[in-house]
């Protein structure tokens, strides 16, 4: 099979994906755009498209999750080409390696331990050989290998896990609140005296120690401010709909009526549950 007969076979699977990307980034006759790319640049768009699949799996739209599972492939090949030009590594590397992680990680499934474990020792053990492996990257630290690219809520919780594995943590809920009136005061107080910088500082506190009372409470603190965002968004349209009944605008309103028309949706959203 020739290289565009591949390209044009609806069914040519993963080699016509890989095909496709290596012609998008010939660098004679490949896509200009495509060309310029660098695993720099191409890093927010496979950020993004992570983010569009989480999207369409809360939406429960298995048409939309499975294009945007391909838009997700796609961010893997378009790397792996790249990563194969340089000479670093090649999609059957990269598919390699995840596989022997794989195989590696659950020996309770491939080896011969035990499958007859409780999900709390089933991730004792994950961590211990997480933890092995990153001994043989020479990550020795507590916190080495906590990726810096993650969501900075998603990071929090991974560092404060990582650090309540050492025993560095509070024991219950009630000191991580108390800490959090105390991170609010300081904030008060740097709003009031300090520079913008140790604002947002002080700011940046108090999102730490937020996320480690979501960790406490064994909620993931992304997934609630998605749902919070959400929340706002159909309240938000809801008040804007009760004012276009009236022929009116949001900026032709002001904020005493619309915090109204708020607490009324709000009222009639608790009154369906």
């Amino acid at each position: 099979m020739t290289n565009d007969t591949l390209i044009h076979d609806p069914d040519g699977g993963m080699p016509r994906l890989l095909e496709i990307m290596r012609r998008l980034r010939d660098p004679d006759t490949g896509c200009p755009w495509d060309i310029e790319q660098d695993f720099n640049t191409i890093a927010p768009y496979t950020i993004e498209e992570a983010y569009e699949v989480a999207d369409a799996i809360a939406r429960s739209d298995w048409t939309d999750l499975e294009g945007e599972l391909g838009d997700l492939l796609l961010q893997t090949v378009y790397h792996t080409q790249m990563g194969e030009e340089a000479g670093h590594f090649t999609f059957d590397t990269v598919v390699k390696a995840i596989s022997d992680k794989m195989v590696a990680r659950h020996p309770h499934v491939f080896g011969d331990e035990s499958r007859d474990k409780s999900a709390e020792q089933q991730t004792a053990d994950w961590e211990k050989i997480k933890a092995a492996e990153r001994a043989g990257k020479k990550q020795t630290r507590t916190l080495d290998g906590v990726a810096v690219g993650l969501p900075a809520l998603t990071r929090a919780v991974k560092l404060q896990k990582r650090a309540a594995r050492v025993g560095f943590d509070w024991p219950d809920t009630t000191h991580v609140i108390d800490k959090i009136v105390e991170e609010a005061g300081e904030l008060v107080e740097a709003r009031n005296t300090l520079s913008q910088q140790e604002i947002e500082e002080e700011f940046g506190d108090l999102l730490f120690v937020v996320a480690n009372l979501a960790r406490h409470l064994d909620i993931d603190p992304e997934a609630a401010l998605r749902s919070a965002n959400t929340k706002f968004t159909r309240r938000f349209a809801a008040v804007e709909d009760a004012l276009a009944d009236k022929g009116r605008s949001p900026a032709q309103s002001d904020l005493a009526e619309m915090d109204a028309l708020w607490d009324a949706v709000k009222a009639q959203e608790k009154a369906a549950e």
